[in-house]
């Protein structure tokens, strides 16, 4: 009867998890982002309704109706749990458009939900937490636009021909085949809400421009929608500062004005671009090691859902700020719902306007839509999965962007466990180790200068890794002696300027259920008499754990000491051995707040205060960030600090972990040309915390167990094939475990 009663129990285990796994694959489409169908259906139902007077986004005009953005809008979470938890019907899929109205009395930005796709027939106005409307100066900057400033550049170069022409040694803006000028322009634009001032420096057009300033800059105002009324009212050069280009002219030409002359510029000049200089000793006839899957992938794609080694997951990246994981289940146990990129942000300071005005919020340049191309063997390796990305930002039509999303596994080159059990007699009981493989997930942006590459790491004992590197170029501005407070000079003329990289993640737990609650443990010494020895005392070191109840409490700000474990459980779920089922979040970073608190620009960034915060779940806290942030950070159509205003309780409640992770970099001449990645990755780890009965990956079947034998042989115990394959070694494993003196 007993043997009966644990098959019921192990078959309805079995089922159980075979129907977890058939739900999640049932619902992961709930996620996916717009297809090209999608994209297209819903611009031509909304270019259908006559009242919007909608006309292509590139058309020369500013002043016109047109659709700026088109993604995905999610469900709310407990109409997804329907089809993920029970197997119901999905919710039907809506399109989030944003509008800009700029062909009116009043231009405004206004978005809306699009349904039912793939075939739209209705739509309603979306609005943010406390119906706050979005101001029109802080739509993001489209190609249009950029084609109007370039012209208003053009006339002010032509008026500074001379002196650019006399500074950089036969450059110019136009008219100049290979020794061209280009241009960086500054965010945020103004001081202001409602201001469209933006600082523009200009570069030497060569690879790697961004490290190449000239040392003019100039204050654009074009707020206007009639770009003839667009003026210059600030002009920067050689460290003085003039109202107009007019101005700077006449006393450059009179010699009221030092002129710079910047070192000749030569095809021996490479210092900027990725071609090979100095001495290496490693061969160049050899390729280094690279990965292969001797048998195959071990892992499996349906369109955006992913299963591999007991996990699974769908998939998205969201145009407006980019990779976003969501139903993240280990053995059919749900263990987030979401985990996503919210904000990246580059806080800068310097010398020059524009070192000075740079305070680059990433979602307000639709970061997740610079998901560019990956290379296979150096973005990811040739083994990986690449799959095609597809985002509708300031366009006419659907944008493909191929191989931009990569799916591997790889071998970590260490071992996830072993050990050696010495006989102390030069030999040993046994050893045994498990590799360390892991699937990553990732994708890259590249805003402009900086590359970041975003990944998730899934590891087989539970943990997973979110993980951001840092590459590319450092932006950088013209050098003045008083620019050393700010950075490093990097070459002749250039200063690589000081900034904070901070980023935002949302991490929406469900720990065996959405009723879950939040705390952290520290360390307490203690000191007490010896109970074996009554004249001593023992010093040492007890849990201290603190159960936080609001929102509040769980807001942990920057410059205050953190906890050593933050812990989240279910209060209603136990392990075999009593512990409260629960993952802890692990931190990889050296963030810390870029401007004090309430400080203007602070102020759209408030997520910023804190390494982590808590807060129940809500659909209408959906994103800590939005796409206008970066143009009107004063007064932020998303405020994050009211997320935690109202000081709601978080005890057995759904909980959303808010984790900020970052670093300072100080610029330094390495970062030439390029910024590495060792050193400049950051993030952190979900790590189970009594949520298993023991190690999950005691279920791999790529342990390897080595004994002794009677004879003197090792006797090798494995579960994988003996031989690898041809292209690792074609020898089988091998292992003495002996050791004497010599």
């Amino acid at each position: 009867m007993k043997s009966l009663c644990l098959l019921q129990l192990v078959c309805l285990a079995g089922c159980i998890a075979s129907r977890s796994r058939e739900w999640a694959h049932h619902g992961a489409p709930i996620f996916a982002d717009l297809t090209v169908h999608e994209m297209k259906a819903v611009r031509a139902y909304l270019h259908g309704i006559p009242e919007m007077g909608l006309t292509n986004a590139r058309s020369r005009a500013l002043n016109k109706n047109s659709i700026l953005l088109m993604e995905l809008h999610l469900p709310k979470k407990h109409e997804a749990l329907k089809a993920l938890d029970r197997g119901h019907a999905k919710p039907p899929r809506q399109a989030r458009v944003i509008i800009q109205f700029g062909n009116q009395a009043q231009p405004n930005i206004t978005e809306y939900i699009v349904s039912p796709l793939p075939s739209p027939t209705s739509h309603e106005v979306k609005t943010f937490k406390g119906a706050k409307p979005v101001t029109f100066e802080s739509r993001p900057i489209t190609v249009v636009e950029y084609d109007h400033i370039n012209d208003i550049l053009k006339k002010i170069s032509n008026k500074a021909h001379k002196l650019l022409f006399e500074t950089t040694g036969g450059f110019s803006y136009s008219n100049c085949s290979n020794r061209c000028l280009t241009f960086s322009d500054i965010a945020p634009r103004g001081l202001d809400p409602g201001e469209r001032r933006t600082w523009i420096m200009l570069q030497k057009f060569v690879e790697g421009y961004f490290i190449h300033p000239i040392g003019f800059e100039v204050l654009v105002n074009h707020q206007d929608l009639d770009p003839e009324k667009w003026t210059v009212e600030k002009v920067w050069y050689n460290s003085m500062y003039f109202d107009s280009v007019e101005e700077l002219v006449e006393k450059y030409e009179s010699g009221e004005v030092e002129k710079l002359k910047l070192p000749d510029h030569s095809d021996d000049d490479f210092y900027s671009t990725y071609i090979p200089r100095g001495q290496i000793n490693t061969p160049t006839n050899k390729h280094g090691p690279k990965l292969v899957e001797p048998q195959g992938h071990r892992y499996h794609i349906d369109r955006n859902f992913v299963e591999y080694a007991g996990w699974s997951f769908a998939y998205r990246v969201r145009s407006s700020a980019g990779l976003q994981v969501f139903d993240l289940r280990f053995n059919g146990e749900r263990i987030a719902y979401e985990i996503s990129l919210q904000e990246a942000i580059a806080f800068y300071a310097g010398d020059t306007p524009a070192a000075m005005q740079t305070k680059y919020i990433d979602a307000g340049w639709a970061m997740g839509t610079s998901t560019f191309e990956l290379a296979p063997g150096i973005d990811c390796p040739e083994i990986a999965t690449f799959i095609d990305l597809y985002h509708y930002f300031d366009t006419d039509k659907p944008v493909r962007h191929k191989n931009a999303l990569c799916i591997f596994e790889m071998t970590m080159a260490m071992p996830l466990r072993r050990h050696f059990n010495s006989d102390f007699q030069g030999g040993y009981n046994f050893f045994g180790g498990l590799e360390n493989t892991v699937l990553v997930l990732r994708t890259t942006s590249t805003v402009y200068n900086y590359d970041y590459i975003w990944d998730f790491l899934f590891y087989p004992n539970g943990v997973v890794e979110v993980k951001v590197s840092a590459t590319g170029y450092i932006h950088a501005t013209f050098f003045t002696p008083n620019g050393l407070h700010y950075g490093s000079k990097v070459y002749n003329y250039v200063l690589g300027n000081l900034h904070t990289h901070l980023i935002h993640y949302k991490v929406d737990l469900d720990i065996d259920g959405r009723e879950n609650s939040f705390e952290t443990l520290d360390l307490k010494f203690v000191n007490f008499t010896n109970p074996w020895s009554p004249k001593h005392f023992i010093v040492q070191s007890k849990l201290h754990r603190t159960e936080h109840r609001t929102e509040r409490s769980a807001a942990f700000r920057f410059g205050k000491k953190f906890p050593r474990y933050v812990h989240f459980y279910n209060p209603n779920k136990k392990n075999k051995w009593g512990h409260q089922k629960g993952y802890r979040i692990q931190f990889n970073s050296h963030a810390h707040s870029v401007l004090p608190r309430g400080w203007r620009e602070e102020n759209g960034i408030s997520w910023s205060r804190y390494p982590l915060a808590v807060t129940r779940h809500k659909d209408s806290e959906a994103t800590s960030s939005s796409i206008y942030t970066q143009n009107d950070p004063w007064e932020p159509a998303v405020s994050f600090e009211n997320y935690i205003r109202n000081n709601e309780d978080i005890v057995n409640q759904d909980l959303v972990a808010w984790v900020t992770v970052g670093f300072l970099h100080v610029p330094h001449s390495e970062d030439i040309p390029n910024t590495a990645t060792p050193g400049n990755a950051v993030g952190f780890f979900l790590r189970p915390f009594n949520f298993f009965n023991e190690d999950p990956s005691v279920a791999s079947r790529s342990t390897v167990i080595v004994r002794p034998g009677q004879d003197g042989k090792p006797k090798i115990q494995r579960w994988t094939p003996e031989v690898i394959g041809h292209c690792v070694t074609d020898q089988p494993f091998f292992y003495n475990g002996t050791y004497a003196g010599v």
